[in-house]
C-alpha cells in the first residue's frame, strides 16, 4: 500500500525548463497565481453561496447575475492552475506559505444590499492582487501571465461595475 502512495505523491518535474524565464522568476510568479487561485476559489463558493440566500426585492437580478459569476469564476480556477502547470509548479503550492485558505460565510441574515457589499469587496482584492502579479508577470517578461490577468481582470472590473449598479441609490 505505501508503494502505491509514493506513486500518487506529486512531484516537481526534474526536467529544466528553458522557456525565457529564470526558475526564481517562474516560482515568484507561480506562488502568485496560486494565492489568485485561492482567491477566486473564495469568491466562487461566497457568490455560489450568495446565489442560493439572496433574499428581497433584488432576489432576480443578483440571482441571475451571481449564476453568471460564479460559471465565470469555475472556469477561471482551471485556467489559473493551467498556467502555474505550465510554469513548472503545481497549483496551489499553499502549506505553510501563510496564505489564508479560509472562506467565512455569513450569508444567513445578511440582507442583499450587505451580500452585494460584501462580494464588491472580494472583486475589488481580487483586482489589486490581479495587478500586483500581473506587474511582476510583465517586468520579468511572462507575457501569457501578463496576457490572462489582463482577460481575468476585465471579468473583475466588469463585475465590479454590475454589482454596483445593482445597488446604486
Amino acid at each position: 500500500m505505501s508503494n502505491a502512495a509514493e506513486v500518487l505523491k506529486p512531484k516537481i518535474h526534474a526536467d529544466k525548463m528553458n522557456i525565457g524565464l529564470s526558475d526564481a522568476d517562474r516560482k515568484e510568479i507561480a506562488a502568485g497565481l496560486s494565492e489568485i487561485l485561492v482567491g477566486t476559489y473564495r469568491l466562487l463558493i461566497k457568490t455560489h453561496i450568495y446565489h442560493w440566500n439572496v433574499v428581497g426585492p433584488l432576489f432576480h437580478s443578483i440571482h441571475v447575475l451571481t449564476e453568471e459569476q460564479y460559471k465565470a469564476l469555475f472556469e477561471a480556477t482551471d485556467i489559473i492552475a493551467e498556467r502555474v502547470r505550465a510554469l513548472g509548479h503545481h497549483a496551489p503550492i499553499l502549506s505553510g506559505t501563510g496564505v489564508d485558505t479560509s472562506i467565512e460565510l455569513k450569508a444567513s441574515g445578511r440582507s442583499a444590499l450587505e451580500m452585494v457589499r460584501d462580494l464588491i469587496g472580494d472583486h475589488e482584492e481580487a483586482v489589486r492582487k490581479m495587478r500586483d502579479v500581473g506587474t511582476t508577470a510583465d517586468e520579468k517578461g511572462d507575457l501569457v501571465t501578463t496576457d490572462m490577468l489582463t482577460e481575468r481582470l476585465t471579468f473583475h472590473e466588469k463585475a465590479l461595475w454590475m454589482l454596483r449598479a445593482i445597488i446604486v441609490d
